[in-house]
This record gives structure tokens, sequence and C-alpha cells, in this order.
């Protein structure tokens, strides 16, 4: 419990109850904050991330508002796309989307009008500017929690290739930096990348805060889950990405495997603009199977399914992006092959913790190898797995995280 009350707005994309990574990220702050006494007003969108439309029970209104124990939520429409792929559709929901949190934050909370501090974050990176206009209205200091660096993720994937539209990114994201008084980066990688776009005298508002797990929530099960069966599956052994379906994740590399070891049952669990593809190019495999995502509830069983879990990274992007889903396998006391730029977080943090494998990203002989040594050798799959529980046990506190936020708050207050 702090000595010192804070009263804070949050902006973010999502909120429990919905799914989206970001939204159990935070989530997870709000309520460890709120457990050191502050006072929280969390201002997002309607649950909308699992098919990407508004769930069932939520939709008739632009806006809903909930009291809590903490403070409020008030949630307002995403405006999402029918296609995750529509890219212009995606940017004018985002523009729609951060204009009325922008307008909802100005009366999150109510009376008193001026607040202790903003906490918004990206993506999307409009929400950005929705902070600072909330920072400039509330009289408030604003942290800034970058969880993917746009748009270099999406110019590196080529999502974005339009130079007009590469600029007017680049200078949102400028000028976001410039407003925050802290920008919070999830790894030293990011807060590298960031600093080279800025002049020196801004480095010290970087700051370096890595997502965490809940190992309550999240345990060590049976691999032998009643979703193995739902999926078809027997005892064999289960290779599994969990996660978004997207273009930044090599997701080849789960295909070319899976013709390599035919006795091996490959899980690509998720959804995301690129699974039909990719259930296009493997229907002829036999031993690749797809699931949807599940309630959050399930998660633990979910990652109890896989035996491996697997994390691609395109080449390049781990300077961008830090994929929480590596400390929630962690938690599961899974083993963890991770083909990614070396040198970076998530093979530090697997050479650190002797958890897992790291191999340099889109190299499919590099990632059957590392897959063929863990295959032959049951064993060294369950000490990893300890050992992955036990290192985020003692470096991924939620407790610790919220700590180093409130910490912020106080010296920018």
């Amino acid at each position: 419990m702090s000595s010192t009350k804070l009263r804070l707005v949050v902006i973010c994309p999502h909120f429990a109850p919905d799914l989206a990574p970001t939204g159990v990220v935070m989530t997870r702050i709000v309520q460890e904050l709120a457990a050191r006494g502050h006072e929280l007003h969390v201002v997002t969108s309607l649950p909308w991330y699992r098919n990407h439309a508004i769930e069932s029970g939520w939709g008739g209104r632009l806006w809903r508002t909930e009291k809590t124990a903490w403070g409020s939520i008030i949630r307002v429409h995403p405006f999402p796309g029918k296609s995750k792929t529509n890219l212009l559709r995606r940017a004018i929901g985002f523009l729609a989307f951060s204009y009325a949190v922008g307008i909802r934050s100005v009366h999150a909370g109510g009376l008193p009008f001026k607040v202790d501090g903003v906490l918004a974050m990206s993506p999307p990176l409009t929400l950005g500017l929705t902070g600072w206009f909330t920072k400039m209205i509330r009289r408030a200091p604003l942290v800034f929690n970058i969880q993917d660096v746009f748009p270099d993720a999406a110019i590196q994937t080529g999502a974005i290739s339009n130079k007009r539209i590469i600029a007017i990114a680049q200078w949102i994201e400028r000028v976001s930096y410039h407003r925050s008084d802290a920008v919070v980066l999830l790894s030293q990688d990011l807060r590298n990348n960031i600093a080279g776009k800025l002049n020196p005298k801004y480095h010290p508002r970087l700051h370096v805060i890595p997502n965490f797990v809940d190992t309550i929530a999240i345990t060590p099960q049976s691999r032998m889950t009643r979703y193995r069966s739902e999926l078809g599956i027997r005892e064999e052994l289960v290779v599994m990405y969990a996660g978004n379906v997207g273009f930044s994740q090599s997701l080849h590399l789960m295909l070319e495997a899976a013709r390599e070891f035919p006795q091996v049952a490959f899980v690509i669990n998720g959804d995301g603009a690129a699974r039909k593809k990719l259930q296009e190019d493997g229907s002829r495999i036999p031993n690749l199977y797809f699931g949807e995502y599940q309630p959050i509830e399930r998660l633990s069983e979910v990652l109890a399914t896989g035996d491996i879990h697997v994390v691609p990274l395109r080449a390049g992007l781990a300077s961008v992006s830090v994929p929480s889903k590596s400390y929630s396998i962690l938690a599961a006391a899974r083993p963890m092959v991770a083909a990614i730029d070396l040198d970076t977080e998530i093979p530090h943090i697997l050479h650190q913790a002797q958890a897992g494998v790291a191999v340099s990203p889109d190299d499919v002989e590099l990632f059957i190898a590392a897959l063929r040594k863990m295959i032959a050798n049951p064993q060294s799959l369950l000490e990893m797995g300890v050992n992955g529980r036990k290192w985020v046990e003692e470096h991924a506190s939620p407790a610790s995280v919220a700590e180093q936020y409130e910490a912020i708050f106080l010296t920018k207050r």
C-alpha cells in the first residue's frame, strides 16, 4: 500500500474481459495499482478482440460506464472493420476510436477535474495523441506505454509501404514521444530503438519496465488436457504456437517442421490476418492442427497442451516488439524454441533461465535442427519447463511492475 494516493486516468485499447494480450497486461497493472491504494479510471473499448466484432451483450451503445471498487471503466465503440487485412479501414477505425476515447477521457472519474497522471498504451499509436490531449485537459503528466514500436513493425513486415502514410505515422510517433513525460518500453532493445530517433535531451524520459505474468492464474498442468482431446490429438508430442497469427510471425516454420516430423502434432492456436493463407498452405499436412482462441480461464490448459512452444518473430522485429506470450509459456512450465533476432530480450531470458533454445529468425534448417534435439530428449523438456517457471516467479512479478509505474508518477507530480 502506497503512502500517497494517486488519481489516474488509464487509456488503453483493450481491458478485461477482452482477451487481447495488451488487455491482459493493462488489466493486471490496474489491479496492482488499485491494490496499492490508488484510484483509477480506465477508458477503453467494448470487448471485440476475439472475433474482430463487438461481443454479444455489449452492443447497442457508443459507450458504457461501469463503477468499480477502485474507480470506473468507460468502454467506447472500437469501430472495428470486418477485415483485418484492410489497413485503410483499420486506420480509420483506430482514428475514430482514439477520438472517442479522448472525448470520454475528459469526463473519466468526474470531478475534481485535475488528476495525478495519465497512462496511455500503444498500439494503436494514435492513443499517444489521445494521451497528450488528456494530459493537457486534465493537467497531469503523461506516461506512454509502448507494447510494439509503430510504424517500424508495420514497415518491416511490408504491411505499410506508402511513403506518405509512413511519414504521417512517424510524425505521430515523434510528437507522442516528445509530449510524454515518460515513455515506458518493454526491453532495452526497444529503448535503444526509440533513443536512436530522439534528441539525447529526451533520453531520460525513456524507462524499461518489462511485461509480467500472473503466476497464480497460469500454473503448470498435466499435458493430457481436455483441449488436446478437443483438437483430436492423442498422446503424441505437441509443438504449439499460441497467439496472434499475423505477418510478423514466421509461421511458415511450423508448416515446414510439421512435414519433417510426421509423428509430432503441430498446433497453431489463435487467429489473425495470416491464418487463412496458412490453413491453405497446410491443408495437406495431416499432423497440423488449427485451434481457436479460448476463454482466458483456459489459458493454463491451452499452454499445458503444448510440450514445446514456438515463438517466431521475423528478422529485425525484436527491436520493435517483445512477444509477451513468452512469459506465459514459462509460467506454464513449458520449454520454448524462439526463432528471433539473437542478442535480444527473449534469447537473453532463455539463456539466463535455461528454459529453451533460441535460433536465428526465418531459418528453417536451424529451426528444425533445434526441434529435433529437443524432441529427442523428453527429460530435458521437463527440466527446461521447471527452470522457466522458477525464472518468472523470481523476475516477472506483477506487483513489482506496478510499483515501478507508481514510482514514475510520483516523481512526475
